[in-house]
């Protein structure tokens, strides 16, 4: 019998009475597994985790712009067949008005949609991984919640730059995220004076 992914190693065995030794062959099988192991779980940096998400972003805008043109040509496709008479407003609201409007919708329907969809396309590829990540987004999200600014100084002059971090996708991008929170901060202490 043969397997296939298989290493063999020697173990030494001692018998109590006498100080025999006997050799065995044991067979280690390394099967394909969903599982991470501990060494790697605790080898994912900060830049790995940053270029993870960035990956998760990118997945969700592409799935964002394919779902907008189903959605548009889904609504001109419905909508489109629909009879209707101009004399006859719906809501008060010309039917080619309506309908276009309708149309949009369908549209707009696709963007929110995208994301979603990009988002369970990106989790069904890193499957293996899910545990690490979402332990690193807690973390992640640790940090943003503890130096992100007070919302209630904003302006209109002085907005509250990323309060969510969702642009972060290096430590380059992390640390001038951290710059503009300490600038609006100064911002808005100083308004305040």
């Amino acid at each position: 019998m043969s397997v296939s992914l298989a290493r063999v190693s020697c173990h030494e065995v001692r018998l109590a009475p006498r100080s025999r030794i006997c050799r065995r062959a044991v067979l280690n099988i390394r099967h394909n597994s969903n599982t991470v192991s501990e060494a790697e779980q605790q080898n994912l940096t900060w830049p790995e985790y940053l270029e993870i998400r960035k990956s998760k972003r990118k997945w969700e805008t592409a799935a964002t712009i394919p779902a907008c043109i189903l959605g548009l040509v889904g609504g001109l496709a419905y909508f489109g067949s629909l009879e209707s008479d101009a004399t006859k407003p719906i809501m008060g609201i010309d039917p080619l008005f309506f309908y276009g409007g309708c149309t949009v919708s369908c549209m707009g329907l696709g963007y929110l949609i995208g994301p979603t969809i990009g988002a369970a396309g990106w989790r069904m590829t890193h499957r293996r991984a899910m545990n690490l990540i979402e332990a690193k987004d807690r973390e992640f999200h640790q940090h943003i919640v503890k130096n992100r600014v007070d919302p209630t100084a904003q302006s209109a002059t002085n907005p509250v730059p990323d309060f969510y971090g969702e642009k972060i996708g290096s430590l380059h991008q992390y640390r001038q995220w951290l710059r503009d929170q300490a600038r609006f901060r100064r911002k808005a202490q100083f308004a305040e004076e």
